[in-house]
């Protein structure tokens, strides 16, 4: 791609009261084939950038209503990041070091150079290009750390925090929320019978069966092995009930191809709910939902079962060692 192509995808919003400055300099950058907006006050250059969302804003400091100074102030206490050039013919040194001090990231004083100015352009989006980049690899960095690389589903380093936050919030508000259990019924054999590659393409396969059937609110790991864990936001019995059956009869109508191998298993299902009115940790609710998992396990396996306060103990470890569950 050359660097006219390039420029065409760059969008630059003027902003200047002046409307001969801003007509002149609108002008030299569509030149550059620049996609290029103006606005004539800092008002106006929000609502712009909020609703056209340009990657770099030129910015003049002495307008009425909200200087320039005041525009930029509110610009970084947005999210998204913008690049702000100052253009003013102020060329107090004071001035020029708030405004780089409060975050801009150049000051151009006029009258200008065109030639110096663009070089100036184009040194921003260079930056920009580069501050993208960490961005996205930060992003994946995070996700790595995040799921399992089985399934593409939480891992158990990070779910955790996120039931704790799911419980805070659903006590603030007299909610509840919900921790199924699930365990693939004898999936030892899906080794047995093949290898540990089928065995993890099994694995993703019924990880995706579950992403697929989930709300946004919701979500869900990888426990260990063949076990996952499913959480499920501002719900009830009923609702946790018809949710953890339609996994159920999902995964048991479900058959498991890659190549001329095929697998199918059904599953069991044990779930706990929260109450608002119990302090109770993501390590507790966990367990009562692993509880209710083994005495799905006890009774046939191939069903949900729920943990029911004041029927059971609340559990401290699991019933039994977890080797033994296939």
């Amino acid at each position: 791609m050359n660097s006219s192509n390039l420029a065409v995808q760059r969008r630059i919003l003027v902003v200047d009261d002046d409307s001969e400055n801003r007509k002149l300099i609108v002008e030299a950058l569509e030149m550059e084939k620049y996609a290029v907006e103006s606005a004539a006050s800092g008002t106006e250059a929000l609502q712009k950038i909020e609703e056209w969302k340009p990657e770099l804003v030129m910015l003049d400091y002495n307008m009425p209503g909200l200087s320039g100074l005041e525009t930029l102030t509110l610009l970084r206490r947005k999210e998204n990041y913008v690049a702000v050039v100052f253009v003013s013919a102020n060329s107090d040194q004071n001035l020029v070091i708030d405004c780089l001090g409060s975050g801009a990231d150049d000051y151009v004083k006029k009258p200008f150079n065109f030639g110096e100015l663009l070089a100036r352009i184009r040194v921003r989006f260079r930056n920009k290009d580069v501050h993208d980049e960490l961005e996205r690899a930060n992003q994946k960095l995070k996700e790595l750390a995040e799921q399992d690389d089985v399934t593409g589903l939480y891992n158990m380093r990070f779910i955790y925090q996120k039931i704790e936050h799911e419980l805070k919030r659903a006590q603030r508000y007299e909610r509840r929320i919900a921790a199924i259990m699930m365990d693939l019924d004898h999936f030892k054999s899906v080794n047995d019978e093949f290898d540990h590659l089928f065995g993890s393409f099994v694995l993703k396969e019924i990880g995706q069966v579950i992403a697929k059937n989930m709300r946004e609110v919701d979500f869900a790991a990888r426990y260990g092995g063949d076990e996952f864990l499913l959480v499920l936001t501002e719900t009830d019995e009923a609702g946790t009930r018809r949710f953890a059956e339609r996994i159920r009869h999902l995964i048991e109508s479900h058959v498991c191809r890659d190549g001329k191998n095929s697998f199918s298993r059904t599953a069991s299902l044990g779930f706990a709910i929260s109450d608002p009115h119990e302090e109770l940790s993501a390590k507790e609710l966990v367990l009562r939902a692993d509880h209710a998992l083994y005495e799905a396990k006890d009774q046939g396996r191939n069903r949900v079962v729920g943990w029911k306060l004041g029927n059971t103990p609340v559990p401290k470890t699991p019933a039994r060692p977890r080797a033994r569950i296939t």
